[in-house]
């Protein structure tokens, strides 16, 4: 096992523009696929506490629908108002036919 990490899913689980939601320790995350590249990002919104897993994934962001703010998966950098606070991103790896997050952060 790699140190640090939890297996959180199949390495086949998630299909492009599809996430599932994941608690490690004590975190709200979100695991995305985007054009068959994985992401991990806090659950919730910067602007508003709203679950983004109600939104969207598009060209490497995902959208708040509450109030429309794209959040880039990689850095967790808004692209749009009204968010101006980054959202925090976390490792990924696939090995072995898992993925696995660090809930740690980078």
């Amino acid at each position: 096992m790699m140190e640090g990490y939890i297996a959180v899913a199949a390495a086949d689980e998630l299909k492009p523009a599809q996430m599932k939601r994941v608690v490690a320790q004590g975190k709200r995350l979100l695991l995305c696929n985007s054009a068959g590249t994985l992401y991990c990002v806090d659950e919730m919104c910067s602007h508003e506490d709203y679950s983004l897993y109600l939104g969207c994934i598009k060209d490497g962001k995902i959208k708040c629908s509450l109030h429309g703010s794209y959040f880039d998966l990689a850095s967790g950098q808004p692209a749009c108002e009204p968010a101006d606070e980054a959202i925090r991103t976390y490792p990924v790896k696939v090995e072995n036919g898992q993925v696995w997050i660090n809930p740690a952060g980078k």
